[in-house]
């Protein structure tokens, strides 16, 4: 497998200067310094090197690969909206109320093994089980009877859900180039965010069905969320496809969603934009070795250790949020009505930030703008006195970090982009969302009982973290243009020959190749 992927590593820094030999975009976003360009590059007017970049003969879109295929700016537009409407129906999780320890240890014990089940069997296999099984779970929710069922249902829920999120997003590559992911992701998010405001509404209407049938609200709560999602799942296990070239079935149609013209731009699209797509299939499954060079790419590093801390001052507010309209003597609906504006600001600045992320050309700074914007009000619930004129105060400040700019979308594409392979992309996607959900667990430990009501103690640690982030998000910055500028130094002076030996006779792969750029 090895010898096969050095072979492969041989064929992956042309095919995006194919896309500019052979491949006209008149697009404005593509617009960006051309000297240092995240991705594999090469010179655009040479076409030498082009043999060094064919897909293995595994690679599900093998069979539409054409190096010399050209199709317009409006044709792909076209299909970039039709695979919107295509892969975006029914990808959805409502994994609420997972604020217990147990819950998270359960998922990041299973967050890796199940990317990499998902690798093996396919996304589209595994994430409709991953539904159904959830859904099942949830539906037993409504028996509860005690602390032990409570904990049981709550670690079974956390092992069938770990790995969802960055299944979905190796799923999702399959589909888009790298540049369209982040935007893609901001619309899943952005659908999770949606149901906290819907989920307030319908809580409302579902509780009151408390005593028929001689249940109570909470267990039809859980009883029909649970059903719903297994519906969903049910159909997403015939809905979606193993990949764009793969369509064809039953249920799709015997002609599949595109025409073969169509497919070949699909595949010569994806492949030109990240070459590293083809060396694996989509159902070729990640060996010990190929885990272990992933989980020792230092490159990613940087990207981990943001994972566990930048996201906690907004977990910490989530969680104080429903306190203080509590401490307002709002009931439960009056309460889940107030919260509808956090999640509404938090959805437009998901969206907006992560478009801004890729218009700009600049991923860490917009992270940074997240810290930055965080931070005065943190300073904010420091400071404020004690005393109800100003728990109204208190309120607004929580409910705007709440609403904060959400760059979740923005890290993991670019966790994506920067693996640089597939193995590193199904393992290091699963690496940076254990992260994100250890920092839960950090967050939940932050806000004590004995520094209530106005956590005095745990919101100088937030400041501190938050100072903590700044530094290591301008660290991380400052890192990959140093890798990239070192790489490019070397590159850039190589002659075409010299390039082809290199491509030749390398033994470097995925992110460690000198024609290798990362984003940041």
């Amino acid at each position: 497998m090895f010898s096969r992927l050095k072979s492969r590593s041989k064929n992956e820094a042309s095919s995006f200067a194919r896309s500019q030999a052979h491949y006209t975009h008149n697009s404005d976003e593509e617009a960006i310094d051309e000297s240092i360009k995240p991705g594999f590059v090469r010179n655009s007017d040479d076409v030498s090197l082009d043999k060094f970049y064919v897909p293995i003969d595994s690679y599900e879109g093998r069979h539409r690969y054409d190096p010399k295929a050209t199709w317009s700016t409006a044709e792909e537009s076209a299909l970039i909206r039709r695979l919107d409407v295509r892969v975006y129906l029914g990808m959805n999780t409502n994994d609420y109320n997972t604020g217990q320890t147990i819950f998270y240890v359960s998922f990041l014990a299973a967050e890796l093994p199940s990317q990499l089940i998902s690798k093996k069997l396919g996304p589209d296999n595994w994430i409709p089980i991953q539904m159904v099984s959830w859904s099942i779970v949830a539906c037993c929710q409504s028996r509860l009877t005690g602390r032990a069922t409570f904990f049981l249902t709550r670690s079974l829920l956390g092992i069938i859900e770990g790995g969802f999120i960055p299944d979905v997003i190796l799923y999702l590559s399959y589909f888009y180039k790298s540049k369209e992911l982040p935007i893609r992701l901001s619309f899943f998010w952005g659908a999770y965010g949606c149901t906290y405001i819907i989920g307030a509404f319908l809580a409302y209407g579902i509780l009151h069905l408390r005593g028929h049938q001689g249940l109570a609200g909470w267990q039809w709560l859980f009883a029909l969320e649970g059903s719903l999602t297994a519906l969903i799942g049910i159909i997403s296990w015939f809905y979606l496809p193993p990949s764009p070239y793969q369509t064809a079935s039953f249920f799709r149609g015997k002609d599949g969603w595109f025409s073969e013209r169509e497919e070949v731009i699909l595949a010569n699209r994806i492949i030109r934009d990240d070459p590293s797509k083809g060396d694996m299939h989509n159902r070729q499954a990640v060996n010990l070795s190929l885990l272990w060079q992933a989980l020792k790419d230092y490159d990613m590093w940087p990207i981990y250790l943001l994972g566990f801390t930048w996201t906690i001052p907004n977990q910490c507010a989530t969680a104080y949020l429903t306190l203080v309209l509590r401490s307002l003597d709002f009931n439960t609906f009056e309460t889940n009505l107030l919260t509808v504006p956090a999640y509404v600001l938090f959805v437009l600045q998901l969206i907006f930030w992560t478009w801004l992320s890729e218009k700009i050309n600049n991923r860490f700074l917009i992270i940074l703008i997240c810290q930055l914007y965080m931070f005065p009000l943190v300073v904010g619930l420091e400071t404020l006195p004690a005393g109800a004129a100003y728990t109204w105060s208190r309120y607004v400040l929580n409910m705007m970090l709440v609403g904060f700019p959400y760059v979740h979308a923005i890290i993991v594409a670019m966790t994506s982009r920067n693996a640089g392979s597939v193995r590193t992309r199904t393992v290091g996607s699963a690496l940076y969302n254990m992260c994100v959900q250890t920092s839960n667990i950090i967050s939940s430990n932050i806000y004590r009982d004995h520094d209530k009501p106005l956590y005095r103690t745990g919101n100088a640690v937030l400041l501190a973290l938050i100072a903590y982030n700044i530094i290591l998000i301008v660290s991380a910055k400052l890192y990959y243009r140093s890798r990239n500028a070192q790489r490019e130094k070397v590159w850039s002076g190589m002659s075409e020959a010299e390039r082809a030996r290199y491509l030749e006779t390398t033994t470097d792969g995925g992110n460690k190749r000198l024609d290798f750029r990362f984003v940041h």
